[in-house]
């Protein structure tokens, strides 16, 4: 991610809503993906076009985007929601702010990716977000139970993943050695990509070359996968034990990653770090200073008493799956 700047010179960051030193308000453009300070007096323009603040912003304050659309009072990320938490209740605005922020963090990534990022209003089958609570944290909703996932293009995020007691209960239980919103946000959306980027009979074939048979009956590996998950031994080959499940999940455990290494390459180089890297076009560049920027990352964490930052090993078989999501990315 860029390291942002307030125009009297403050260093911002992404969530920033005011500047702490001049205090003008803050707003992201998601057109020019930068951070503007701006005040009633002297607004920040598109072209020729005065700029406002997200719906969400003035109502909530969970949100720090320009609106971008003239007929729309939600900016491009508070614009693909779908389904949002009870906000009549502090708690769930407060994991309901939890969640967009690492919404936002996703649809950046995307954005400086060149991916689309197309919603529902154009595209029946654009890309939607859901934020739904089940019975085990809130008695009073209807469903019983909620899971993260994708369908034709709505991601579904259970709102107690906002919490991070919730989370990391869920972390502990399903053995996981790292499980953060950001991560559901990116895992999810690799299914989302999967359609949009394979979409030939060519990329399936050399899909299923790393990956395996994306056919193979996906209620039936996930099945077995729950019900043997305790007893079940990882791959090293595997770049986590939830993608031995199946070739999709595989798949999107690997776009998640992608997406985790492009962006902290990008922040790193961002402050000025040897290893940082904001020109992902070649890969084994690319791959070679993640090798040595999560050995750093991990020494750090280790030096504050913390869990490792990145606690994965990528085998010769990850890093040709690294390889393949980048050049469905930047096809050559």
């Amino acid at each position: 991610m860029k390291n942002f700047t307030c125009s009297c010179g403050q260093p911002l960051f992404f969530e920033n809503t005011q500047c702490l030193s001049c205090e003008r308000q803050l707003g992201f453009d998601p057109v020019t993906l930068s951070m503007y300070s701006f005040s009633d007096e002297n607004p920040h323009f598109s072209g020729s076009t005065p700029l406002k603040l997200c719906k969400n912003s003035a109502d909530y304050g969970v949100c720090n985007w320009f609106v971008t659309d003239p007929k729309s009072s939600y900016c491009l990320s508070c614009g693909l929601n779908h389904t949002i938490p009870n906000l009549l209740e502090k708690k769930r605005r407060r994991w309901w702010k939890n969640l967009e922020h690492a919404k936002r963090r996703l649809i950046y990534s995307l954005l400086v990716l060149n991916l689309p990022v197309e919603g529902r209003a154009n595209d029946p089958h654009g890309l939607a977000f859901s934020f739904i609570e089940d019975k085990r944290t809130n008695p009073r909703v209807s469903e019983e139970y909620v899971a993260t996932g994708h369908l034709n293009g709505l991601i579904t995020v259970n709102t107690a993943e906002a919490d991070k007691v919730n989370r990391e209960i869920s972390r502990a239980y399903t053995g996981e050695l790292y499980r953060t919103l950001l991560g559901h946000f990116r895992h999810e959306s690799g299914h989302y990509y999967f359609d949009k980027l394979i979409c030939s009979e060519e990329l399936r074939y050399q899909f299923r070359e790393f990956f395996g048979d994306e056919r193979a009956d996906y209620s039936a590996a996930l099945k077995y996968y729950y019900a043997n998950k305790k007893t079940m031994t990882h791959d090293p080959a595997m770049i986590s034990r939830y993608a031995q499940s199946h070739p999709l999940e595989d798949w999107a455990e690997v776009w998640a990653h992608y997406l985790h290494m492009v962006d902290t390459l990008d922040t790193a180089a961002a402050y000025d770090q040897e290893l940082g890297s904001s020109h992902l076009d070649d890969i084994d560049e690319t791959l070679s200073k993640w090798s040595r920027l999560t050995i750093v990352l991990n020494a750090l964490n280790r030096s504050m008493g913390l869990e490792d930052a990145y606690p994965f090993v990528l085998s010769a078989l990850t890093l040709k799956k690294l390889r393949f999501v980048h050049g469905l990315i930047y096809p050559s």
